[in-house]
């Protein structure tokens, strides 16, 4: 494409580039919202505390944990748009991080969330994926 100035190259530049990062934010808020709705949906297994074998508490959300989801490489249009929107940060060993904080400590929801999050972003054709940890 020709252009007949710099200032129009510029604003055409600009245009394209809001128009991606619309479709960043699209992107973004429904692998929120399909996290959301994977999160209330997952089926925690009840974790019981025993204390020398007599039963002390029933904790309904299950087992305590983190999950997180990666998009790589970190220079990607949609890891370097997620960082400015402060969506993610980056991660240590490369790539942008999502740490889920929905759900409270529940291992089983925020990996549920985390796996339908990263589902969105793969299905839109950004390199994500997700993982999780007991604590």
């Amino acid at each position: 494409m020709s252009y007949t100035s710099l200032r129009e190259k510029i604003s055409a530049e600009k245009a394209v580039r809001l128009q991606r990062y619309q479709e960043f934010e699209d992107i973004a808020e429904k692998a929120y919202k399909a996290g959301i709705e994977a999160g209330k949906n997952a089926a925690p297994i009840p974790m019981y505390v025993i204390d020398q074998g007599i039963p002390i508490d029933r904790i309904d959300d299950g087992a305590c944990g983190f999950a997180w989801v990666t998009v790589r490489p970190a220079n990607s249009s949609f890891a370097i748009w997620a960082k400015k929107r402060g969506l993610m940060r980056p991660m240590y060993g490369g790539g942008v991080t999502y740490w889920v904080r929905e759900f409270g400590q529940s291992v089983d929801r925020k990996s549920a969330f985390a796996a339908a999050y990263a589902k969105v972003l793969q299905e839109n054709g950004i390199k994500a994926t997700a993982g999780d940890r007991l604590d």
